[in-house]
């Protein structure tokens, strides 16, 4: 699946999935910027697809503050011409019962798993409006689709996503958009090398093929979605769970 010519903007490209789809995305033939907090591991990131012949940069992007999405949003259209695909990648949880949580852990993990995809998309898909195409993919969770313990508040705010991408994807249709969704099962992220291994373990046993995803699985179906072979695919939920989930 080639996307040569294009620029593609990855939120929380620094690690984990989202490295995994920067580097997707750029061995397709797009051009990458990197969005993500972490500053030096972004710059890692672009470095090393710039040093395998691809055309990439980090910027500073904090999905949880709107004057950091608007620099961001200025700061890509300047570097980039354009902005083709929004992989919005950045994400965070952690498992703790829903009776300990606080409400400043609530407020994050709404803030980085919905509202973050919907300021940055919002503050990109403008111009692809007026253009009259583009490609937006949200990379949620299977969490988001049947629940999962000890992540009640995360699977909401990831439930939520989904339901973002299906109702723009009805809005923004008529203007050549395709607006999708990704939804990983547990994959092998540091995010999720951070949870106790017992939990690590149960997430293998109740996976129907006995293993974690690897991010560059879930990279597989972001760049399905981004891609020409996806131009008439929209509004769509794609599970990469190893069967974790089956939803009718």
């Amino acid at each position: 699946m080639k996307i040569d010519g294009k620029t593609a903007v990855v939120t929380g490209g620094a690690s984990g999935i989202g490295r995994a789809v920067a580097r997707g995305l750029a061995q397709a033939g797009a051009r990458v910027l990197i969005g993500d907090i972490d500053e030096r591991g972004g710059e890692a990131v672009a470095a090393e697809l710039r040093a395998a012949g691809s055309d990439a940069r980090a910027l500073r992007l904090d999905v949880t503050d709107l004057d950091s999405i608007a620099a961001f949003r200025d700061r890509a259209l300047a570097e980039g011409g354009q902005v083709d695909i929004i992989a919005n990648v950045a994400g965070w949880g952690r498992i703790e019962p829903f009776m300990q949580n606080k409400p400043d852990f609530w407020r994050k993990v709404v803030d980085l798993n919905l509202m973050g995809p919907v300021a940055v998309t919002h503050a990109l898909i403008g111009p692809m409006i007026e253009r009259q195409s583009g490609k937006v993919v949200v990379v949620a969770s299977d969490a988001g689709r049947v629940g999962s313990m000890g992540e009640t508040v995360y699977s909401g705010a990831k439930g939520g996503a989904i339901a973002f991408a299906k109702s723009l994807a009805r809005e923004v249709a008529r203007y050549g958009i395709n607006v999708n969704c990704v939804c990983p099962g547990p994959t092998d992220t540091p995010l999720l090398r951070a949870v106790p291994e017992k939990h690590q373990e149960a997430f293998v046993r109740v996976t129907p093929m006995r293993r974690l995803a690897k991010p560059e699985e879930v990279a597989d179906a972001v760049l399905f979605f981004a891609s020409g072979r996806a131009d008439f695919v929209t509004g769509q939920v794609l599970s990469v769970s190893g069967g974790l989930t089956m939803v009718g």
